[in-house]
């Protein structure tokens, strides 16, 4: 191929690089590509704001209903943060609501201090296909600080165990368990399963959660399939 004829040589030439010089009209085109039309309710417009306290110091601008509405609309169509402010934008425009939205940086910098929402589960049983593994959590401490500064040999450092259970279709995580690092894996198990009301069928983990406890729970259950790797 002819590029490759020429691979030797290609260090000789600069590689061109594209840098977005016109931020402001770059940011509006992006937050116009969410611009299409829906309802709001009007309880969601009613506390959009935040209401006074009466403490010191500057009132908030937005409530957390309205971060919360912005993350959910943002989910719901698969938007980015600007194109979620110009969804917001162009509802309240249709509405003749003269409400504020929030900036993007707003929206990413206050999606951390939202409370998760609660998991709207089925009314009919349904299956669930069980993923379980778990991983390693140091835990830092002084001494981590003083063997970077003054190359100090710290104490033992602790280690902390989090086993996760996912959906294997929907990616949830269905049930967690944070325990010691001397604490068996398959001891974990039944409170693990303790945490998940849907029946389970099929049980999918590595060969560190076969033991005794891991069996008796597996043992009664009726059409299970269990991968042990």
């Amino acid at each position: 191929m002819p590029f490759k004829h020429h691979a030797s040589r290609r260090h000789k030439f600069a590689k061109s690089k594209h840098r977005v010089t016109n931020w402001p009209e770059y940011n509006e085109s992006m937050r116009q590509r969410g611009d299409v039309t829906v309802w709001v309710d009007e309880s969601v417009a009613h506390n959009w704001g935040v209401a006074h306290t009466g403490k010191r110091g500057r009132p908030g601008t937005y409530s957390d209903l309205a971060i919360t509405a912005c993350l959910e609309l943002r989910i719901v169509f698969h938007l980015a943060l600007r194109q979620t402010q110009g969804f917001l934008r162009s509802v309240f425009r249709l509405m003749k609501l003269e409400l504020d939205v929030p900036d993007f940086t707003t929206l990413s910098r206050r999606a951390g201090g939202l409370e998760p929402l609660p998991r709207v589960r089925s009314e009919t049983p349904v299956s669930l296909d069980l993923v379980l593994d778990s991983t390693g959590l140091k835990v830092f401490g002084a001494g981590e600080w003083l063997e970077t500064k003054h190359g100090k040999t710290s104490k033992r450092r602790s280690w902390r165990k989090l086993h996760l259970g996912l959906d294997l279709e929907t990616g949830q995580i269905e049930c967690s368990e944070l325990t010691t690092d001397d604490i068996g894996d398959p001891s974990t198990v039944p409170n693990l399963l303790d945490q998940i009301d849907e029946p389970v069928h099929r049980f999918l983990a590595d060969g560190a959660y076969d033991g005794a406890a891991t069996r008796t729970e597996m043992a009664p259950s009726e059409g299970l399939c269990v991968g042990l790797l």
